[in-house]
């Protein structure tokens, strides 16, 4: 089966880090962009950081610069999301998405894979 699985969310004190997964099931994850998405209570889903396949172009919420890390091992066929500095505001589900174009993945528009989506909870 065709799918993305996340683990590594949960709950975490302000100042504290987490590290989100992404293991690719059913196809090759080097030949995709790939970034993590999330969503708030009553908010509209938004783009946190993606990255291209070959050349590394990455892209970070300006909110999470220098606090967030995307990266992927194309070996364990998995990215990944190091969150860092963690606010209450970075509460959310979050989610990873994979597509062959890193400007569907930009835009967060018909992209071919997501995950089922992971809480992380930010409070003291």
């Amino acid at each position: 089966q065709l799918q993305l699985v996340e683990s590594g969310g949960g709950l975490v004190q302000p100042g504290g880090s987490l590290r989100l997964s992404c293991v690719a099931h059913g196809f090759t994850l080097d030949y995709y962009a790939i970034g993590w998405f999330r969503q708030a209570p009553g908010k509209e889903r938004e783009g946190v950081s993606c990255i291209s396949t070959s050349d590394g172009i990455t892209y970070y919420k300006d909110s999470v610069k220098g606090r967030f890390t995307i990266s992927r091992d194309n070996a364990k066929n998995t990215m990944y999301l190091q969150m860092n500095s963690l606010k209450p505001e970075d509460t959310a589900v979050y989610s990873c998405a994979a597509d062959p174009s890193y400007w569907r993945v930009l835009g967060g528009n018909n992209i071919e894979f997501w995950g089922q989506g992971t809480q992380v909870t930010v409070s003291s």
